[in-house]
């Protein structure tokens, strides 16, 4: 048996990168490995810079694959190339810095050479961090949710949507979710994104109760689909289209038209099948770079339930506490302090 390679280098957006252990397995299931996911993220590079082009990138590491252990790295380190283009990026406590910004396709299969699988973007671009140019409505089913229940709500969601006069595209998260994304005009901030996924949410749980919620507290959900506004918070990041999920079937989080909604097989969607089909079928997503919604109906929404006396909604416990915000405490923790 011949020695595996050390590195191979591939042509990449005219630039020569060395890939390091290509031959180390990636996908348990059907051994694909280093090399196979760089030429896939090749394969794809089109469609997924249509999605995340221009956008800061938060980087999953995964150095011995979909199986292996896992980090999240968001500091370019000091040792990467000097053609690659960062821009600074802060967490919720403000501490900033250097990310990967998805230019082209040596950047992403840089990243992957790191041992990348999926790329985490940033809903602001990098020449633009004030704005928020992407809505982002996770359909998270809890347990005992079916994924038939899932494409419901995305049904419901997308009607919603559209009365509000935006344009919904759809991907599956590469696990048991769907995904919802409508591109905005450059005109709001994270705050008033987040507070129109928050008018969506509870404007969905209005009209389908026994189907979905947006209660952010896991023991008032029941087995109904959560609408995670929480998702457009300032500085969340999101599993981008096109990405590698780490499984060993390297399923892919992949857009899909609204007409495949009733049969789109999660599962059946990885790195094996997902190139053939975007060959064949094309990007779902292509007219996304050519929309920019008006978030001002739904804002419009959002202003009228708080005027009716309703609070924000709950933020993650890595927020610092916000205006007119519950107690962050469980409703069954609260009831027993009161006793």
């Amino acid at each position: 048996m011949a020695p595996a390679a050390e590195h191979v280098e591939v042509e990449v957006a005219g630039r020569t990168l060395a890939i390091s252990s290509p031959d180390k397995v990636f996908f348990k299931e059907r051994g694909e490995t280093k090399l196979d996911h760089v030429r896939y993220v090749t394969l794809l590079a089109e469609p997924l810079l249509r999605a995340i082009g221009g956008r800061p990138i938060l980087m999953e590491r995964y150095p011995d694959g979909a199986s292996g252990k896992s980090f999240f790295q968001k500091r370019v380190p000091k040792s990467a190339p000097d053609w690659l283009q960062t821009c600074v990026v802060a967490t919720v406590n403000g501490t900033e810095s250097d990310a990967l910004v998805a230019v082209d396709a040596a950047h992403l299969v840089w990243a992957v050479n790191m041992g990348c699988l999926g790329f985490h973007a940033w809903p602001t671009p990098a020449d633009d961090m004030e704005h928020a140019d992407e809505l982002r409505i996770d359909l998270d089913p809890s347990p005992g949710v079916t994924f038939e229940m899932v494409r419901e709500t995305a049904v419901e969601a997308r009607a919603l949507l559209t009365e509000h006069g935006l344009t919904p595209f759809a991907k599956t998260t590469g696990r048991r979710g769907i995904h919802i994304y409508c591109r905005l005009q450059r005109r709001w901030d994270s705050y008033e994104v987040r507070a129109a996924a928050v008018a969506l949410a509870r404007e969905l749980e209005r009209r389908r109760p026994e189907l979905c919620t947006w209660a952010w507290w896991k023991e008032e959900r029941g087995e109904r689909v959560f609408v995670d506004y929480n998702q457009n918070a300032p500085h969340k990041t999101v599993f981008s289209a096109w990405g590698a999920r780490p499984r060993v079937g390297g399923q892919v989080s992949t857009p899909f038209a609204w007409d495949e909604l009733a049969t789109v097989e999660p599962d059946a969607l990885t790195v094996a099948t997902v190139p053939a089909r975007v060959a064949e079928q094309g990007d779902p997503w292509t007219a996304i770079v050519d929309t920019a919604d008006d978030l001002t109906s739904l804002l419009e929404r959002s202003a009228a339930d708080l005027a009716s006396g309703m609070m924000d909604a709950p933020w993650p416990p890595v927020y610092p506490k916000m205006p007119n915000e519950p107690p962050r405490v469980a409703p069954s923790r609260a009831k027993k302090v009161e006793e």
